[in-house]
């Protein structure tokens, strides 16, 4: 069994290579600093922005999901944040739970019937804004059913990205709300699964 350990002075050397090229990495370019932000209009970063989501499964566990890749854009003036525009699509086909049967019955008729509508939106129609938090009200459209929401939001860093990963200015958002999936045809299984369902979203915007 020996021969397939790794001497202890080989691992004190891959942990001394390891803390030079730490080292050497240069410091995060973002920060949560509001005067990084420029005005003008930011699409999204698809690779950096994802939407969690949670809700009650039967009163036994608090399940999980995600839906990656949301394209849009953000229009903002930084001396007039209160006028700022958001407009998001998400691809409900990008769901998922880490488990492929569920995946599979979240796309059916019975919740987002994906095949006729493989897209969700978002299209803001008012901020109010305060410091690094904003509360952003808008249209949520799922399963052609649109529906008010507000998205209790915090700005989270904003900075230019190093210019071997394109140079860009970035901004970035958390934002969470709560909605119920039966005020967007998706209801069921209530009361037995929850229909509330929390989503917490991630979003990066560039220019």
């Amino acid at each position: 069994m020996r021969k397939y350990l790794i001497p202890a002075a080989a691992l004190v050397a891959l942990a001394g290579g390891s803390a030079v090229i730490a080292q050497q990495m240069p410091p995060a370019p973002g920060a949560k600093d509001a005067t990084r932000v420029t005005g003008g209009t930011y699409t999204i970063d698809p690779g950096h922005t994802q939407i969690l989501f949670a809700y009650d499964h039967m009163g036994f566990t608090n399940n999980l999901g995600v839906i990656s890749e949301s394209t849009g854009t953000l229009t903002l003036d930084p001396k007039n944040p209160s006028a700022a525009k958001v407009s998001v699509e998400v691809p409900v086909t990008n769901l998922k739970t880490g488990i492929a049967k569920l995946d599979e019955h979240l796309m059916k008729p019975e919740f987002f019937d994906s095949a006729k509508f493989p897209k969700a939106t978002f299209v803001s129609t008012g901020v109010k804004a305060q410091g690094n938090e904003a509360e952003i009200t808008g249209n949520l459209t799922i399963k052609g059913i649109t529906k008010p929401v507000t998205l209790d939001t915090e700005f989270y860093g904003a900075g230019k990205a190093p210019a071997m990963m394109g140079g860009k200015e970035n901004a970035g958002f958390v934002a969470t709300t709560t909605i119920k999936r039966s005020d967007f045809g998706m209801g069921y299984g209530v009361p037995m699964v929850g229909d509330a369902v929390e989503l917490k979203i991630v979003v990066a915007f560039q220019k």
